[in-house]
């Protein structure tokens, strides 16, 4: 866990962690508290490197090769 949360940062889940963050504070300053639950699902996705931004949801180009018909 320690090294999930303090190894292989990238941009996007620093991006994630600062505007889950902002969400987060705006929400619970207005109380509307499913911004809050909001927020703090993009905050614990760029912390943890779950979701989106541990890179799951990137097809990886070098697993997929794209086929071509050299038979035209």
């Amino acid at each position: 866990m320690k090294n999930r949360i303090l190894k292989n940062w990238s941009i996007i889940r620093v991006v994630y962690v600062i505007l889950g963050t902002m969400i987060l504070v705006q929400t619970a300053m207005n109380r509307e508290w499913l911004g809050v639950l909001i927020g703090a699902y993009f905050v614990i996705m760029g912390l943890f490197s779950i979701g989106c931004a541990s890179g799951n949801c990137a097809i990886d180009s070098s697993k997929n090769p794209v086929q071509t018909n050299k038979n035209n």
